[in-house]
């Protein structure tokens, strides 16, 4: 069984699908406390102990703007003891893309980095400021 049937014709551009994304605002090595509170933003791309930079996509909003995120936050640590366990936090796994469908993804102002471990998307403008700037 092949997955590829054939050549067609030429039907236009695609339909735009995508909606916003979630872009890292720190750089440093994402914590689950801090995936946990992003899942509700949207689907992530990267998972708990993996290392960031600011600009790098990390995931896709399920709003349609795009949102400025620190996927590196910690939790504050207290020398109370609480009368609960600590909860664990639980996340869906990450959705992992192949190159084909990072190209199929990407927009005008993002890349592909493609490393022989992983493949990443950014913005083409890694700071935040200039970013905004460029926008206007």
């Amino acid at each position: 069984q092949r997955a590829f049937h054939g050549y067609g014709d030429y039907r236009g551009a695609m339909e735009k699908v995508r909606k916003g994304s979630l872009i890292s605002s720190a750089t440093g090595v994402t914590t689950s406390y801090a995936l946990g509170d992003l899942e509700s933003c949207g689907t992530l791309f990267v998972g708990p102990k993996v290392e960031v930079y600011e600009g790098m996509i990390i995931g896709e909003c399920s709003r349609d703007n795009t949102m400025e995120v620190n996927p590196c936050k910690e939790k504050k640590l207290t020398n109370v003891r609480a009368a609960g366990k600590d909860e664990t936090t639980r996340l869906t796994p990450p959705r992992v893309m192949a190159l084909e469908e990072a190209i199929g993804y990407v927009q005008e102002d993002e890349l592909i980095e493609v490393t022989p471990t992983a493949v990443r998307l950014r913005k083409a403008e890694l700071d935040s400021n200039k970013r905004k700037k460029a926008s206007r």
